[in-house]
């Protein structure tokens, strides 16, 4: 199988960045080379797509965001997850687990 990077199932980014954020608070890019590390470069995530989504997050009130210096020394919105995000991550890891489970039964030879 081609370890090429795969286009993100429409839901799933929410929940990625919910992950990336559990253990502690990151910035944007952060996030995204998190993911891209965590799963071997086959998901990427553009700039795009991920500042929405972190917007529409921190909207929700799942995230709160403040400004701090990155590692290069340059100022960077920080997220961190509030208690609703960590409940809105938890739910949502529950259903994809389900949801991969279900698949992989189909996968399965009969």
């Amino acid at each position: 199988m081609s370890r090429e990077s795969m286009d993100l199932l429409q839901g799933t980014l929410d929940v990625l960045i919910l992950r990336a954020l559990t253990p502690e608070p990151l910035h944007g890019y952060a996030v995204s080379r998190w993911v891209r590390e965590r799963t071997g470069g086959t998901l990427q995530i553009d700039d795009a797509p991920l500042y929405k989504a972190l917007h529409r997050l921190e909207k929700a009130g799942c995230v709160e965001a403040e400004w701090g210096l990155s590692e290069n020394n340059r100022r960077a919105r920080y997220y961190r997850l509030t208690a609703r995000g960590r409940q809105r991550f938890h739910e949502a890891e529950a259903s994809w687990r389900r949801y991969a489970e279900a698949v992989f039964q189909v996968l399965e030879p009969a």
